[in-house]
């Protein structure tokens, strides 16, 4: 359509303290987006830097408490950061409320990927 905006792929960078989420993955690409796993254990360190050189729009991280990576990122970069959080409800909220960087505790699932992905999505799209 004519006058139509047309956005690009909506990047989410995962990093898992474990080395984990690949079915978040799967989740973020069934909804569209574009995923990047952060591989190695204790890749929710690395969230922000990853974040930063894939100019992504959404980073996701897990731990143990939920915050480690997300604070990181939030200091380091400036991206804002809810964390500490134990359902995709949650992570909706903070993408309603304008977060970038969502820290969960160990919650590799397709469903969260999904979820945030058509979230986000939904918010910039009106």
């Amino acid at each position: 359509m004519e006058g139509e905006c047309k956005m690009s792929q909506v990047v989410v960078v995962i990093g898992d303290r474990l080395g984990k989420g690949h079915h978040v993955a799967k989740g973020v690409e069934a909804a569209g987006g574009k995923a990047i796993v952060i591989s190695g254990v204790g890749a929710d360190m690395r969230l922000g830097d990853v974040m930063d050189t894939e100019n992504a729009d959404i980073g996701i991280s897990f731990c143990g408490s939920g915050g480690a990576g997300a604070i990181t990122a939030q200091t380091k970069y400036g991206y804002p950061a809810h964390y500490g959080m134990r359902s995709v409800d949650e992570g909706i909220t903070a993408i309603n409320e304008g977060k970038k960087v969502l820290g969960f505790g160990f919650m590799d699932t397709e469903e969260l990927g999904k979820r945030i992905t058509e979230a986000y999505l939904k918010k910039v799209q009106g």
